[in-house]
């Protein structure tokens, strides 16, 4: 249901922003096949300098976590400005491949994106347990989906979605043209089941996990301790899923290359919070390394802001309201559950 705004001035607003980037995004969609590639790569260049310029907010952000964890391996501040930048346009590169890709044929994508590691999904996929996907706003990750399903291959992607309900139908169709299913991340009790069912189905479910500003995991990133969300790991420890790391990256001449890594097992531990803590520090330090590889390439706005507004403390205590939260769910299940086989 599309969020509603105290007065009818803000309804308005609300509304008239979204049917703006709807028939925004429409336009841009049917006009590009007829127009030059130059004049779009010169087009998209150019807002992505316009942007970098008026959101300047998103900017200083993305350049402070920056130097709050890379300081010290990059210390010229210059330096840090420059790979800000370069992150910014390779944003702008993956807005501009996520169109394309709509008119693409099939064999098109594939041509266009270079599948590394594939072996590692086709004995994944033989298990019969379906695949989690962990990946990151890394690259173009949006072409993760696009060059797998091009390939045949059972696709699902977990996202969050926009407020308007039209907004979102229009981007799920469009994801649905290239052979990709979503499942929206919210309401999350429903996003548990969207996930559940996709990999009783063997698909592969992809599921972006650097978005390290809520959860009830701490973690190490980069040095920090930061709280990660639990569900990919418990999702894994339930499930017997198959974890696959994958990256779509840009490398050299703009070559796109889809990267899927050796199969990440889930850790045992001495009881499930134990076994979910060290599967989460597990799959966060697979993403710390790919970002490390290609920082330049990762938007930089993952983490929680150094404010006041999530000290460790703040941290501490959603993970205890969380655990305490899910202790009362699982209890309610189990009357439930008790309550049906009487």
């Amino acid at each position: 249901m599309s969020r509603q705004r105290g007065s009818w001035i803000g309804q308005f607003l609300y509304e008239l922003r979204y049917r703006f980037g709807e028939y925004a995004q429409r336009s841009t969609v049917a006009a590009l096949p007829y127009i030059p590639l130059g004049f779009i790569e010169l087009f998209t260049s150019v807002m992505a300098r316009v942007t970098y310029v008026v959101l300047w907010k998103y900017r200083g952000r993305m350049q402070e976590n920056l130097a709050m964890v890379m300081g010290s391996d990059i210390p010229d501040d210059a330096d840090r400005r420059a790979l800000i930048w370069r992150a910014w346009r390779s944003f702008a590169k993956a807005v501009l491949d996520t169109i394309k890709v709509l008119h693409y044929s099939r064999e098109n994508i594939i041509a266009a994106v270079t599948l590394e590691g594939e072996d590692h999904v086709r004995r994944a996929l033989e298990q019969g347990k379906g695949v989690l996907a962990l990946s990151a706003h890394l690259g173009s990750f949006t072409m993760i989906g696009a060059r797998l399903a091009a390939s045949g291959y059972p696709f699902s992607v977990v996202v969050k979605q926009p407020a308007d309900e039209r907004f979102a139908r229009l981007i799920d169709d469009y994801r649905a043209r290239l052979g990709i299913h979503t499942i929206s991340a919210k309401p999350r009790r429903e996003a548990v089941r969207g996930i559940l069912k996709a990999l009783r189905e063997n698909r592969i479910v992809l599921v972006i996990a650097d978005e390290f500003k809520s959860g009830d995991v701490i973690v190490d990133f980069f040095g920090m301790k930061v709280p990660a969300p639990r569900g990919p790991a418990a999702l894994a420890l339930r499930t017997g899923a198959v974890t696959l790391p994958m990256f779509a990256t840009r490398r050299r001449q703009g070559s796109l290359v889809l990267s899927v890594g050796a199969p990440l097992a889930p850790v045992e531990g001495e009881d499930v919070e134990r076994s979910v803590a060290a599967t989460t520090a597990l799959y966060t330090r697979c993403i710390e390394a790919a970002i490390r590889e290609y920082p330049d390439q990762w938007n930089w706005l993952g983490l929680p802001r150094r404010n006041g507004k999530m000290s460790r403390a703040e941290m501490a205590r959603i993970w205890r309201e969380n655990k305490k939260a899910r202790a009362t769910e699982n209890n309610s299940e189990e009357k439930r559950s008790g309550s049906s086989s009487l």
